[in-house]
């Protein structure tokens, strides 16, 4: 526990951990208190986010910037997928749509962009792992056509049930989840040799012990899923409150959010030699 406890310390963005009781305090004293537990469920997930990403950069000294970089990658985004799992139960289908779509302006123009800047003024000349681009670049371009389909679909054919086209994109989702097995079996199984350009010694010490960065990856998802039901339940009435649309606050406000801890191990792998670690995180 004493790097955990030294890494609070030593980052302001963790002091605000102690939102975290405080809303479990007013959500059991104050249920109705639905502008409280809004703000104060947004002031929980971002160092949550943030204990998040500094547990995954752990298990990425140990195993190398290309695993610790999807890493993230994965579990960056699982506050934003616990949040959207929420809302979905809630029957927030406008919050869900707008948090996705958030989440990809986010991450594709915000994030990169701002990566890029962070690595510029850090760095005079910035590398990347062109394997590595080209497989993310391709991915991307096959989650577009995923989204875009079932839009034109409907555009096309006016008569089209709304059955056919559920169906049809649950048949996409289920092709773009095995995509991604598919590109992680290829970067870190059959071809890791490509990609182990920028790995760190698998005998390189972490500033965490390995056991301790695995069991701060469990408690901080058991923490965001109960947070995230806080924040959903709170969310319609607090948005007519500051007279914000579930629109707005999927596409801004979850988007920032719940893409905290990904923006934090993009920009401080920008900052550092990992160059590959970024680029994949981003």
């Amino acid at each position: 526990m004493g790097p955990l406890l030294k890494q609070i310390r030593e980052s302001p963005l963790l002091w605000l951990l102690v939102a975290v009781p405080v809303v479990f305090a007013v959500a059991k004293l104050a249920p109705a208190a639905h502008t409280a537990l809004f703000v104060l469920s947004v002031l929980a997930i971002v160092p949550l986010a943030g204990l998040l990403s500094h547990a995954t950069e752990a298990v990425a000294a140990r195993t190398g910037d290309a695993t610790g970089g999807l890493l993230n990658a994965t579990l960056g985004n699982l506050t934003e997928l616990v949040i959207a799992l929420a809302a979905l139960r809630a029957g927030e289908h406008t919050l869900v749509k707008a948090s996705i779509a958030g989440a990809i302006v986010t991450n594709t123009l915000f994030m990169l962009g701002a990566s890029f800047l962070v690595g510029g003024l850090k760095h005079h000349l910035q590398e990347f792992n062109r394997a590595a681009a080209r497989l993310q670049a391709g991915l991307l371009f096959l989650a577009t056509i995923a989204l875009l389909m079932p839009s034109a679909v409907a555009e096309v054919d006016s008569a089209s049930s709304a059955a056919v086209t559920q169906q049809l994109s649950l048949g996409l989702a289920v092709l773009l989840i095995a995509g991604y097995g598919a590109g992680l079996l290829f970067s870190l199984g059959t071809h890791r040799e490509i990609f182990s350009g920028a790995e760190a010694p698998l005998t390189e010490e972490g500033p965490w012990p390995i056991g301790l960065a695995l069991a701060t990856l469990a408690g901080v998802t058991v923490l965001v899923a109960l947070v995230s039901e806080i924040f959903v339940g709170s969310v319609q009435k607090a948005a007519e409150t500051f007279g914000m649309t579930p629109a707005f606050v999927g596409f801004i406000v979850v988007a920032l959010v719940g893409g905290a801890a990904e923006m934090t191990a993009a920009f401080s792998g920008a900052c550092t030699s990992s160059e590959h670690f970024a680029q994949i995180a981003a």
